[in-house]
């Protein structure tokens, strides 16, 4: 999958809303992660790495997992 152009440098992006984090080298849906870039609700991780995804509450996301929609806090 091609990653999107404001997240190019990341591997992980987290969707604010469910507090799912994608690993865009393995994720092969593109419709989820272009909804999330769209919405404006991405988030990158500094480190860059499923660690510091959880420390922040972050689920590493499988595909057909599905949570509520949320508002996102910040």
């Amino acid at each position: 999958m091609e990653r999107p152009s404001r997240f190019e440098h990341s591997r992980f992006i987290g969707d604010k809303r469910t507090q799912l984090v994608y690993d865009l080298d393995t994720w092969t849906d593109e419709a989820v992660i272009d909804e999330i870039v769209g919405a404006d609700v991405g988030l990158c991780f500094g480190p860059d790495t499923l660690a510091e995804a959880r420390n922040r509450g972050y689920t590493l996301a499988q595909p057909g997992m599905q949570r509520r929609h949320r508002k996102p806090r910040a």
